[in-house]
C-alpha cells in the first residue's frame, strides 16, 4: 500500500539535499527520515539518494520519481491546507459589532452560521470606530463610512413600517389612508397606543419626518421596550401600533401575529452595510458573512 507520507518525506529530501534540514522542516527525527525513505526505497525497488559528505545526492531514478509526483503531491497538500484553514476558520471566535435592533433581525442568522462570535452592541458611530481601532472584526451598519483603512459592501436594504396586531380593528384607517387625508391620517394614529424600542422614539421620528412632512410627532409612547423583539412579541399580544424594520416584523407577519399597518412610500428605505478594518486577516469570513446577508436581505417584505 502506498503511504503518502514516504512522498511528502521523498519531496523534503529531494528539495533540501539533505535528511536533517528535511526532518526540521517536517518535525520529524533524522532517524525517522531515514527510515521513511529506506522503505520507500524498498517499495519502489530503486535507490533514491547517494549519500555524500554534506548531505545526499538524488539518483537518476530520484529525479524521474519526482517528476512524476511533484504535482499530484502539490494538489495533494494545497487540498488539505485548504481544509485545515476552514477548520481553522470555524473555530475560530470573531467578533461582530451590531446595533441591538438590527441583532434582533440578523442575530439567529449570523449564530446559525459561526460557531464562536462575540458580539457588541453599538450604534454607528461608535462601531466604525471600534472597526477602525481593529477592536472589532466587522461592523454591521445602516451609515456609510468609507475611509482608506476600512472597507465596506452593501449587503442589503431594510425600511421602516408601520405594524398593528392582527386583533386591531384598521377599516377605518384604510379607508383614511386611501383618501390621502393626513391630518385624519394622524388624527388615528394619535389615538391608538404606541409601543417604542427607545424613548428618543428614533423610528417614529423618522417616519413621520418622511410621511407626514414633520419633525416630530404629537404622541408620546405608552409603551418602551428596549428590545424590538420583545416589543413586537407584546404587540402582537396586546392593542397597539409600532414601527419596526421590515426585516424585524417579517416572522410575526408571516405567523399572523401582527399585520402591516402602513407601508409608506414617502419612507425611504437604507442601505445596510458590512464593515471592515482592511489587512485584518479574515477576508474569509468576510465573503461569507456578505453572502449570507445578501441572500437574508434579498427576502425582504
Amino acid at each position: 500500500m502506498v503511504n503518502l507520507e514516504w512522498y511528502r518525506t521523498f519531496k523534503a529530501v529531494y528539495k533540501n539535499g539533505n535528511f536533517s534540514i528535511a526532518a526540521k522542516e517536517l518535525f520529524m527525527s533524522q532517524p525517522a527520515v531515514s527510515q521513511q525513505i529506506s522503505m520507500l526505497e524498498a517499495h519502489v525497488g530503486n535507490k533514491l539518494f547517494n549519500r555524500k559528505s554534506k548531505g545526499v545526492e538524488a539518483t537518476e531514478y530520484a529525479k524521474l520519481l519526482n517528476n512524476l509526483i511533484i504535482d499530484a503531491l502539490d494538489r495533494l497538500e494545497n487540498v488539505e491546507n485548504s481544509f485545515r484553514a476552514k477548520a481553522e476558520n470555524a473555530n475560530r471566535l470573531i467578533s461582530v459589532g451590531i446595533s441591538r435592533h438590527l441583532f434582533d433581525c440578523i442575530g439567529n442568522l449570523l449564530i446559525g452560521k459561526f460557531d464562536l462570535i462575540d458580539f457588541t452592541f453599538a450604534e454607528n458611530d461608535e462601531l466604525f470606530e471600534l472597526v477602525d481601532a481593529k477592536k472589532l472584526d466587522f461592523a454591521i451598519t445602516t451609515k456609510r463610512f468609507d475611509t482608506f483603512d476600512t472597507t465596506y459592501e452593501i449587503v442589503g436594504k431594510i425600511k421602516l413600517i408601520m405594524v398593528a396586531p392582527t386583533s386591531l380593528d384598521i377599516t377605518d384607517f384604510r379607508q383614511v389612508l386611501k383618501s390621502d387625508n393626513f391630518t385624519e391620517i394622524e388624527k388615528w394614529l394619535n389615538a391608538q397606543k404606541w409601543y417604542s424600542h427607545d424613548a428618543r422614539i428614533p423610528h417614529i421620528k423618522v417616519f413621520w419626518l418622511h410621511a407626514f412632512n414633520k419633525k416630530r410627532p404629537s404622541l408620546v409612547p405608552n409603551y418602551i421596550i428596549p428590545s424590538e423583539s420583545e416589543m413586537l412579541e407584546m404587540l402582537s399580544r396586546n392593542s397597539g401600533v409600532a414601527i419596526t424594520w421590515n426585516c424585524n416584523a417579517r416572522k410575526y407577519i408571516k405567523e399572523n401575529k401582527l399585520q402591516l399597518l402602513w407601508n409608506s412610500y414617502n419612507v425611504p428605505e437604507e442601505f445596510v452595510y458590512l464593515l471592515a478594518a482592511k489587512n485584518n486577516n479574515v477576508n474569509s469570513f468576510f465573503e461569507v458573512i456578505s453572502k449570507e446577508l445578501k441572500l437574508f436581505f434579498g427576502n425582504r417584505l
